[in-house]
């Protein structure tokens, strides 16, 4: 099983970018490009947990032959966080349920680089949206 074309131009535009900080102004602009939340969705329960920052993730199902696919939408109040939400999003957004669920987010922002950089709390708060995503396709599947 292979990353959505969104997740590998990703991790292509990554691989350029020698410098930390030219990878870090990227995620940002990643970050910059996702589309508002409603104020009316920022709840709660919407409210990934585990994260310092506000983050929140909506997931619609989609089931049509057979098959449930997740789209989800994201936000964060924290520019840096918004960018790796951005970067879930495209690696997770409209697949089957059962490649969410199998998919190590955490193992592929290593494998792309991302991880070393990032300090303690936000690798907290990336395990806790890895997490809640695949929960919610587990819960599918």
């Amino acid at each position: 099983m292979s990353e959505p074309a969104a997740f590998q131009d990703i991790a292509e535009n990554l691989s350029f970018l020698d410098d930390w900080e030219e990878r870090l102004n990227y995620v940002i602009e990643l970050g910059q490009a996702l589309p508002e939340m409603s104020e009316s969705e920022k709840t709660a329960e919407n409210r990934v947990k585990g994260c310092v920052s506000n983050v929140w993730l909506v997931s619609d199902a989609d089931s049509a032959a057979g098959s449930t696919t997740l789209t989800f939408r994201g936000q964060s109040d924290a520019i840096i966080t918004k960018g790796l939400v951005a970067i879930l999003l495209a690696l997770y957004s409209g697949r089957p349920v059962s490649e969410i669920a199998e998919t190590d987010g955490i193992a592929l922002f290593k494998q792309i680089g991302l991880s070393e950089h990032l300090g303690m709390q936000r690798s907290n708060g990336l395990v806790a949206m890895v997490n809640r995503i695949r929960a919610e396709a587990q819960a599918l599947s």
